[in-house]
């Protein structure tokens, strides 16, 4: 096996566990994230994202299949089982992942997946008439950047 496939069954171990500064350390410093809710985070904001993400994470399961990697990039699928905290709902959410490697660490990584089948999971009613609106995708957006902040504050103090 690769040592960068090990790098991602690292990474999403970490996460299994709730250890976001475990997932940080697989991390490049020059770091660029994107999904569907955070369209883009750079360095220190992607990490500060997993740590919020686990410090938050109830009744979560984590389950990662095909992971495949080269010197250069890789790939991954994982599915989240967890309560969205705004809500209360059930969430199911599957996401595929892509990464690219510098100097034996991740420093890009975007993740895939349905944000109309996630927002119906999350929010309901609303997710389901409205979540594959630009409105709701921005209201979402919106909220996770500024519950981001807020933990990053929270992590500067």
């Amino acid at each position: 096996m690769h040592s960068h496939a090990e790098l991602i069954e690292r990474f999403y171990a970490c996460f299994e566990k709730r250890d976001g500064a475990g997932m940080v350390q697989c991390y490049h410093a020059n770091i660029v994230f994107s999904d569907p809710v955070f369209p883009l985070l750079r360095g220190p904001q992607a990490g500060a994202m997993w740590r919020m993400l686990c410090a938050q994470a109830r009744e979560f399961t984590l389950s990662v299949s095909g992971i495949q990697a080269d010197e250069t990039a890789g790939r991954a699928h994982w599915e989240a089982r967890y309560l969205f905290g705004a809500t209360g709902r059930r969430v199911h959410n599957k996401i595929d992942a892509r990464f690219q490697f510098q100097d034996g660490r991740i420093i890009r990584h975007i993740d895939h997946f349905n944000f109309w089948r996630w927002s119906r999971m999350a929010l309901g009613p609303t997710g389901l008439l409205l979540g594959w609106s630009p409105m709701v995708k921005n209201k979402v957006r919106r909220q996770a950047a500024k519950s981001l902040a807020k933990h990053r504050e929270r992590l500067e103090r």
